[in-house]
């Protein structure tokens, strides 16, 4: 198959709740404004992939649904409200449907390129196949093809999950694709990559980066 015949399913939680690890990074007054900046880098680098057709988010989050819809996607409540596993089952085999190859990513991905995600998808095979985060435990991507039921196996220790679970490993570099952001190292990381326009200019707006690179972006909170 080729084409943009890839459905591409973000489970967005409500903003006030996302990312506890990385509040301290910047005033906490903005931290949601730094969450639904770095959706919105992840969203528009996946609906600028050739290989999407279909940008679907499924999130109950108002902030959320205005900022995805505006760049294009499709966003739908999250009728489970049953946590991150259940969003993606519900976007990706009931709202898009078992009849086409799904991909599910996390929302925290503001270096994400275009090309990279196109790579990782032409990479996918048969039946499921998923992307490892830059530690080797998490996964940022899982894909599924036509007929296949997406089983995500997202949380803790989920790439050996998804690999014990039968779903082939991909083995790109894919830096953008790889580094998800959970903490405010992570934050440096990625803006030192190169994040999205987004995430950059809220961090330029706050006084704390003068363009994407190493950045004096706090520690935040001793974990």
């Amino acid at each position: 198959m080729s084409g943009a015949d890839w459905t591409a399913v973000i489970p967005v939680k409500s903003l006030s709740a996302a990312k506890s690890r990385l509040r301290g990074a910047v005033a906490d007054a903005r931290h949601e404004d730094l969450a639904l900046a770095m959706v919105r880098d992840t969203v528009a680098a996946v609906h600028a992939c050739a290989a999407v057709g279909d940008v679907l988010v499924v999130t109950d989050d108002p902030a959320a649904v205005a900022a995805v819809t505006a760049l294009g996607a499709r966003a739908v409540p999250d009728r489970p409200a049953a946590g991150l596993n259940a969003a993606m089952r519900f976007g990706a085999d009931v709202v898009a449907g078992l009849g086409r190859r799904r991909a599910v990513l996390t929302g925290d991905l503001p270096a994400l390129r275009p090309a990279e995600l196109g790579a990782a998808l032409a990479a996918a095979g048969p039946g499921r196949s998923f992307v490892a985060d830059a530690a080797g435990t998490g996964t940022v991507l899982l894909t599924a093809a036509a007929g296949t039921a997406l089983d995500p196996r997202f949380g803790v220790g989920s790439a050996a999950a998804h690999a014990a679970s039968r779903a082939r490993p991909l083995a790109g570099t894919w830096p953008g694709l790889r580094h998800d952001v959970d903490t405010a190292e992570d934050l440096r990381t990625v803006l030192a990559l190169g994040a999205g326009e987004h995430t950059c200019g809220l961090l330029r707006d706050l006084g704390l980066i003068a363009e994407c690179g190493l950045s004096g972006v706090p520690g935040g909170p001793a974990r």
